[in-house]
C-alpha cells in the first residue's frame, strides 16, 4: 500500500507533506545507480555477473582450501575416517561435514612435568617453581618416602594413532609417565636413588613408558626422561644428608683402607721374599763351608793317619799361632830363677838410623 494512504504528518511549520512511493525510491535508486556506472546502462547486469561471479570463487577458495603450518601434519578425514596425510603447504579438500581436517604439530617437542610445574615451554622458558604433592611423593622398595620431580620431553610419532587411538594424549603420556616412575622407584631402594642411580633410572622409567605408550598404539615416542629433584621428604631431608654424609665418608675410609693395603701387602710380600732369599742364602753358605770344612778334615785325618806325630805337633803349633799371634809375649827363663825376660819383637827394634839419631 503507498505510504501517501496511511495519512501524512507536518513538516516545515506544520505543512501537509505526503510520503513518497517505495516502489518510485527504488525504480529512482537504481536508474541513478545505472548512470553512475561506466558504459551505461547496458553492461550494470555483466558487472554485477562478474562481481558475483568473483565473490563465488573467493568463498569457494576459502571453503574448499586448508593451510598446513611447516611443524603440522595435516590429516584429512571424509566422513570421520581417516583418507590421507597432508604435507606443509596449501592443500584442497571438500567443504564440511564431508572431509574435515585435523593439524597436529609433529615436529614440536612436547614437555610434560611431573611432581612440579615451573611454566617450562620447549624454548627453555620457565616460571617458578610449584610443588606438587601428591605427584612426587612415592613409595621405595625399601619402604622410604622420596620427593620426585622430573621432566618428560616426547613429540608425536604416527599423528593417525596419536588422533584416534587414545581419548586424550597429553593426560594419558603423563599419567603414564607417574605410573612407570612410581613402579621404577618401588622396586629400587631409596640409597641409590639419591645418589649414583639417576641415569639408571631416567632409562628405566622411559624405556617402560615407551612399552606401555606402544601398547597403547598411542603414537608418541618418548625422547627423554629427565629427573629434577630426588630427595627424602623435607620433614626428614636433614637426617638423610646426614646419612648421606656418613655412608660417604665410610666409602672414603673404605678407599683410603684399600690404598694402604695395596701399598702395604706388596710391601711385606716384598720383605717377606727378602728374608726368604736370605735365609736361603745362608742356608747354602752354612752348607757349603760345612761341606768344605769336612773335606777340609778328611784331607787332614789323612795326612794324620800317615804321620800322626808330626800332623798333631803341626796343627798344635798352628793352633797357638791363631791364639797367641795377637797377644803380648812374656817369656820367664826357668834357668835362670824363673826371672822375666821383656821379649821384642824383631818389628819393634830400633833400625840403625835411628841408633845414630
Amino acid at each position: 500500500m503507498p505510504w501517501n494512504e496511511s495519512g501524512g504528518s507536518r513538516r516545515n511549520g506544520g505543512s501537509p507533506h505526503q510520503r513518497p512511493d517505495l516502489e518510485e525510491l527504488l525504480k529512482r535508486s537504481q536508474h541513478k545507480l545505472k548512470q553512475a556506472m561506466p558504459g551505461g546502462p547496458n553492461l550494470s547486469g555483466s558487472l554485477v555477473f562478474g562481481m558475483v561471479v568473483v565473490f563465488a570463487a573467493i568463498a569457494a577458495f576459502f571453503a574448499f582450501s586448508f593451510r598446513v603450518d611447516p611443524d603440522e601434519l595435516g590429516v584429512v578425514m571424509r566422513f570421520g575416517k581417516p583418507v590421507r596425510q597432508e604435507p606443509p603447504g596449501l592443500h584442497f579438500r571438500l567443504p564440511y561435514p564431508i572431509d574435515e581436517v585435523r593439524l597436529p604439530k609433529v615436529t614440536r617437542q612436547n614437555i610434560i612435568e611431573i611432581g612440579m610445574r615451573t611454566g617450562l615451554t620447549a624454548r627453555g622458558a620457565s616460571g617458578a617453581v610449584t610443588n606438587v604433592r601428591e605427584e612426587s611423593l612415592m613409595l621405595s622398595g625399601d619402604e622410604n618416602i622420596v620427593d620426585v620431580n622430573f621432566v618428560v620431553f616426547w613429540r608425536i610419532q604416527d599423528a593417525t594413532k596419536y588422533l584416534f587411538n587414545i581419548q586424550n594424549p597429553e593426560t594419558t603420556v603423563k599419567e603414564v609417565a607417574e605410573s612407570a616412575m612410581r613402579e621404577v622407584v618401588g622396586q629400587s631402594d631409596i640409597q641409590p636413588l639419591l645418589t649414583g642411580a639417576r641415569q639408571k633410572t631416567e632409562q628405566a622409567v622411559q624405556k617402560l613408558m615407551q612399552d606401555v605408550l606402544n601398547q597403547y598404539g598411542a603414537g608418541v615416542h618418548v625422547d627423554q626422561v629427565q629427573l629434577q629433584k630426588v630427595d627424602p621428604p623435607s620433614q626428614v631431608i636433614d637426617a638423610f644428608r646426614d646419612v648421606q654424609a656418613a655412608a660417604t665418608d665410610k666409602e672414603r675410609l673404605q678407599n683410603e683402607a684399600a690404598s694402604y693395603t695395596n701399598r702395604i701387602v706388596p710391601e711385606a710380600r716384598g720383605e717377606a721374599e727378602r728374608i726368604l732369599q736370605g735365609a736361603r742364602a745362608y742356608r747354602e753358605q752354612t752348607v757349603a763351608e760345612a761341606t768344605g770344612q769336612t773335606a777340609r778334615f778328611l784331607k787332614i785325618y789323612e795326612q794324620y793317619k800317615k804321620a800322626p806325630e808330626v800332623t798333631r805337633t803341626r796343627m798344635y803349633l798352628e793352633t797357638m799361632e791363631r791364639v797367641l799371634g795377637g797377644s803380648e809375649k812374656i817369656i820367664i827363663d826357668t834357668k835362670q830363677g824363673q826371672s822375666v825376660v821383656p821379649f821384642l819383637s824383631l818389628d819393634q827394634m830400633p833400625s840403625r838410623k835411628e841408633e845414630k839419631k
